[in-house]
This record gives C-alpha cells, structure tokens and sequence, in this order.
C-alpha cells in the first residue's frame, strides 16, 4: 500500500508540535514589540525570550542576535554591506573592495556576488575537492590584503558536506579580513558556536529546523562593522528596521530550545538512518554514486547519481508513490542546468542530471527507510529500461 514519505527536509522542515503549539499561543499576543505599554511588553518578552534561546544555540550574546525574515535575507545583508558606497558607514573603514566565497554556495550567496560584481567589487571563489571540501591553500591564496569578506558556507545544502570553517575564518583574520558563514543547515543538526569557530557573522533559518517560515537569524560579532539592510526602524538596535514577526520569532526561539536539547540523540539517530538508506541503495541498485564526503557530512543528508537516468524523473516516479525527494537546492529547482555543486566536485553533466537529495529529519523513521528501499529499486529500473543512454 503507497504511503507517504517526506525526505526532503533540507528544503523544508515540518512544524514541529511543540512550536505548533507556541505559535497557536502567540496570535493571542498581538502587541506591537517595540510599543511601550502592556500589550507591547507581553510581545516583547515573547521576542527577547526568543532571543536568548537562539543565542544559546550557537553559543552567542542574546545582544548578538539580528531577527531577520529568512536566511537569504541574512546572507545578502552582509554580503550587500561592502556595496554601499557610503563613506559615514562603519564597513567602509575598513578601506577595501574584494569578496571571497566559493563555487558551491547557496544561489543566495552567489546570485549576491555576481550583483556585487556589477556594482564593480572584485569577487573571487575558492575550489573544493571531489567531497565537496573547501581547498584550503586556494583560499589562502585568494585573500588578500583588499579583502574585505570571505562568505563560506559551513553546510553544503545539497551534498551535505561539511567545512572547517574555524580553520578558513582562521585564514580571513590573519589577513584582516571579516568572516561570515552560510549555516542555515547546519544549525540544529550538528554542534555550532560563533565563539569556538571565531565568526563575525553567521546566518541560519528557522524552517530548517522545525520552526515557521519566514523569519531567521544574523550573528554580527559585538564591535563588528555592519550596514543597515532594510531602513526604517529602530528595531534591533537599528540593524533591520520593521515591525516584529512576534508569532514567527516565538516559534523560532522554541525550536532553537528543542535543536539544543535534543542535538546529540537526534544527531545520532539521524546518521543511523541514513547509512541505513545508503547501504540499501549500494545493495540494491547497481551503478550509483554517492556524492560528498563519507565522514564530514549533515547527518541525515545523502545525495546520490544514478547512470542513465535523469533526476527529475527519478524524483517523479518516487512522488507518484507518494516519497517526496529533490534533485537539489529548492531555490535553483526551477533550472533545467546541472548542479553547480555536482559539476563543482568534478561530477560529468550526466552524473549530475542524475542526481538525488534524500533529506531526513525529526520525523524520519525506519519504516520510511524500509518503504524507500522497497519502492526506489523498481522506478531505478524501469526508468533505465527506456533509458536511450544507459548501457546496464
């Protein structure tokens, strides 16, 4: 019997109940945060308790903490800060014009850099290995004495491979460069401190990990430069202007709580489960590929190329039995263009249109592991059958 399965986490989380449950609470708290009186308090307790759950999280000062509308918008607000052109803002003391990232960063990060280019700011993008792994010497060598940013993701969203990231913010800083790290699928599944990894700037996302959509976090170091985004305001100490998401950043500081006390376990149980998936598909099914590293990766993400086949119909022949899969980032779905990523690891254009993310989270069991290994080896098959390039 078809039942459904969701394993397609990175794009997006279900609410867990617990946050279900503080968001239901919190329309009742309707409030504006920054009004004075005692409608506005009792939403402004809702916001800084919020707060301090988050920095907890990641090991931060609750003052460190910027609430934004999403991961993309914290991205572009560092990134967009070196392209103001204003001589009164704190990034402009810094006295330089150059950006480094890397091949296979979220399209918000790299649709940012190319904007950064035409407004005539040098940008330069660090190589990774066949794991998906940041070349280290390249970056060493990209920063210069002009750079002002390198942006680097801690989480690779579609291969799952995880990055030193102390050691590159180690690089940026004896060059006199800041640090800013992409970790929005990072945060809540593996342990993140700012301190410990020594970052000026951090972004995560609350849809990630069981919270509501449209709110995020941005960590700017206390005395780090930083460039207004959005104007308005005085909310946030001046750093993103707009009326507070009070419902939306209740629900995010809930699962912040929940990520932190149930990391470990989770983490664990996780990684179980998708060695179990993986090693079905190597048994099952001939001529795969699994993408990333095999040691540095999230734990419940495993991308796999299967010859012959396209991706998306793999992806189509699974949904008709009801498992919800992707073949990459949910913000480039919409390209018919392989992978950045894949063809950033050395993968060929085949390889890479024949690739699939399988993403699992809270709500991952093994029951929907065993339906996956039941039902992915017959599309795989039938798909090759008709297959004009797969030889067997």
């Amino acid at each position: 019997m078809k039942k459904r399965v969701y394993m397609d986490y990175n794009a997006t989380t279900p609410v867990l109940p617990e946050v279900r449950d503080v968001l239901m609470d919190a329309l009742d708290v309707f409030g504006n945060a920054s009004s004075l009186h005692g409608f506005g308090r009792e939403a402004s307790a809702l916001v800084e308790g919020a707060r301090k759950a988050v920095a907890r999280l990641i090991g931060a000062e609750p003052e460190e903490i910027v609430f934004t509308g999403g991961g993309s918008e914290s991205n572009n607000s560092v990134l967009k800060m070196f392209s103001c052109g204003s001589s009164s803002c704190s990034c402009a003391s810094l006295g330089r014009s150059s950006v480094v990232t890397s091949v296979i960063e979220h399209p918000s990060i790299l649709s940012t850099a190319r904007f950064l280019e035409h407004t005539g700011i040098s940008v330069s993008y660090v190589s990774v290995d066949s794991y998906g792994r940041f070349d280290l010497d390249k970056l060493d060598e990209l920063v210069t004495s002009d750079t002002a940013l390198v942006s680097l993701m801690m989480a690779n969203n579609e291969i799952g491979t995880l990055q030193d990231i102390k050691a590159a913010a180690s690089i940026a800083h004896k060059k006199g460069a800041l640090f800013h790290t992409d970790a929005v699928q990072a945060v809540g599944k593996v342990p993140v401190s700012v301190k410990e990894l020594d970052v000026d700037y951090l972004s995560f996302s609350a849809h990630k990990i069981g919270g509501p959509k449209g709110v995020g976090v941005l960590y700017v170091r206390k005395g780090t430069p930083f460039c207004t985004f959005i104007h308005g305001g005085h909310q946030e100490h001046g750093k993103r202007a707009g009326t507070y998401n009070t419902q939306g950043i209740a629900g995010l500081g809930k699962a912040c709580e929940i990520a932190q006390e149930k990391l470990g376990e989770e983490s664990s149980r996780l990684w179980a489960l998708r060695e179990k998936l993986r090693q079905g598909i190597e048994e099952n099914i001939k001529d795969v590929i699994v993408n990333g590293h095999p040691e540095y990766c999230l734990p419940g993400t495993l991308n796999v190329s299967f010859r012959g086949i396209e991706g998306e119909a793999i992806l189509l022949g699974l949904d008709m039995m009801g498992v919800a899969v992707s073949t990459g980032s949910a913000c480039a779905s919409g390209s018919l263009d392989p992978s950045h990523v894949l063809l950033a690891i050395d993968s060929d254009p085949e390889r890479a249109h024949g690739s699939i993310r399988f993403s699992l989270g809270w709500a991952s069991t093994e029951e929907d592991v065993d339906y996956v290994l039941e039902v992915l080896p017959p599309v795989v098959e039938r798909l090759r059958k008709i297959s004009s390039v797969y030889s067997g």
